[in-house]
């Protein structure tokens, strides 16, 4: 017969083995479902996750290896010789390509990439590493823009861009890859930033000035001009 000392024993080992089983299936890395869409960008091509990459609020917009110190997988994907820009934000990553690959020939093996580095554990974004260089091979880069969000509204007139923004032109643009942000409102002339596939996207200026200006006019009558900034 079991001594009652040993029975409570091996009930908290088997306890502590359970727990320690249980901690591990929930920390057990989660392996993505990863596709390719194309975007109005020729050179860009977006890879949607099924879950969110990257916290709310978190857009990371990185446009050489030299700046991708913060983002692991970025600086990863630089390894690729055709790769120009990364730029990462909810559920997505968008790929900015050099006109010397095609995207027929590398989508799939930049998809397949993506999914096996996160679900090895790869890191999409380390906020604690090291800041970019000032100087990286006598090229100058900058760290990459984290916290991303328009510039702070100085009166109702440019509340009322922003909402409009938010509310009609932030998803379309998402849906797309890219990110569209308010940055002045000045003499009637509002100025904008595009990033990811929308930097550069050669319907950018035609968006900007057949959609983007025609609602905000409405929206802002003193509206008479959009402009993107450069």
């Amino acid at each position: 017969m079991l001594n009652p000392v040993c029975i409570i024993a091996r009930s908290i080992s088997l306890f502590i083995i359970l727990r320690h089983t249980s901690a591990k299936a929930m920390n057990k890395i989660r392996i993505p479902s990863i596709y390719a869409e194309m975007t109005p960008n020729p050179m860009t091509m977006k890879f949607v996750a099924d879950y969110m990459l990257l916290p709310d609020g978190v857009q990371l917009e990185i446009m050489s290896a030299g700046a991708a110190g913060e983002s692991p997988l970025a600086l990863e994907l630089f390894r690729m010789p055709f790769v120009k820009g990364v730029y990462i934000a909810a559920n997505f990553v968008t790929v900015l390509k050099n006109d010397k690959a095609s995207w027929n020939d590398v989508a799939f093996d930049v998809r397949d990439f993506i999914k096996d580095f996160i679900g090895s554990g790869g890191k999409i974004w380390n906020p604690s590493a090291p800041k970019a260089s000032d100087d990286l091979q006598n090229n100058r880069t900058t760290a990459p823009e984290q916290f991303v969000s328009h510039a702070e509204p100085a009166n109702s007139s440019e509340q009322k861009i922003i909402d409009a923004i938010e509310e009609h032109i932030k998803p379309a643009v998402e849906s797309d890859g890219g990110l569209i942000l308010f940055r002045s409102f000045k003499d009637g002339v509002v100025t904008l930033q595009l990033k990811g596939s929308c930097n550069g996207c050669p319907s950018s200026a035609i968006t900007l000035k057949a959609g983007v200006e025609q609602l905000l006019k409405r929206v802002v009558p003193e509206v008479t001009e959009v402009i993107q900034e450069m």
